[in-house]
């Protein structure tokens, strides 16, 4: 939808930070609509991803860490190139709430008890949660689903926000989310303590345990994508979500994109 109304609005280059995904996205949707783009990540970023935003015809800047790359991607903004920002343009958020629309139908028109979901900027939670409140207010569900946020230990400033304490550990493996200082940290906050659900941090060796587990269901996924799972299970385990409840756990990308990583996971196994 953001590239949509860029095109509708003439734009003819845009720029974007990203440490993979939502760069790779932004360039198939700009390469579609016939906008140049730049696409600045940083250093760590996957190869397979990079390779990805490639072949859409974006140009990659690889530079130092995730702020480094979003503030040289900020300075082109300020050039007066379009930004296409995953986390500051709000036609970014009437795409992602899009998921909560799918979940709705996909369950027979239906609201889950609960989502848990990878956080590091909260793209997919603000969206979540934005999608199954518009939902509530046209009267389709009675109410939104409980909100649960996973991050990675040492990289968890939601979980640190909402309960005041900094998480331990120095996890490796999921780079989708490694975000310090996400800029709409309030906004994830409330989205949280309004839905009564909470947030959870794990650490590299249950991520690999849940990334195991998933292969051997056939779900190939990058580690990111196993923390959704590794928190839930964890979650369970304190009782703060419940074996009689329906909970969707979404899979958001496939282990194709971090080769390396998961490569390191079966040397390992």
């Amino acid at each position: 939808i953001m590239i949509s109304v860029a095109k509708l609005l003439g734009v003819k280059e845009a720029v974007e930070d990203s440490s993979g995904n939502a760069g790779a996205s932004v360039a198939a949707y700009c390469a579609k609509a016939g906008i140049s783009c730049r696409i600045f990540v940083p250093s760590y970023a996957s190869g397979s991803k990079l390779l990805q935003i490639r072949a859409y015809g974006a140009e990659v800047i690889v530079k130092g860490s995730r702020s480094d790359a979003a503030i040289l991607a900020m300075k082109e903004a300020d050039k007066g190139t379009f930004y296409a920002s995953h986390v500051w343009n709000p036609f970014f958020f009437e795409g992602t709430k899009t998921i909560a629309f799918e979940i709705w139908e996909q369950l027979g028109y239906a609201e889950p008890d609960a989502l848990v979901l990878p956080v590091g900027h909260g793209t997919l939670l603000l969206g979540s949660y934005k999608g199954f409140s518009e939902l509530r207010e046209l009267g389709l569900i009675d109410k939104v689903p409980r909100l649960f946020a996973v991050q990675a230990e040492g990289c968890s400033p939601l979980v640190n926000e909402l309960y005041g304490s900094e998480s331990k550990g120095n996890s490796r493996l999921a780079e989708g989310i490694m975000i310090r200082n996400p800029p709409r940290l309030e906004e994830m906050v409330k989205s949280i303590v309004e839905t009564n659900g909470g947030a959870i941090t794990v650490n590299d060796v249950e991520i690999k345990r849940s990334w195991r587990e998933l292969a051997n269901k056939g779900l190939f996924v990058e580690p990111t994508s196993a923390t959704s799972l590794a928190g839930f299970e964890k979650l369970i385990e304190e009782g703060r979500i419940h074996r009689d409840e329906l909970v969707v756990i979404p899979l958001t990308g496939s282990g194709l994109k971090a080769p390396q990583k998961t490569s390191k996971l079966l040397e390992g196994s």
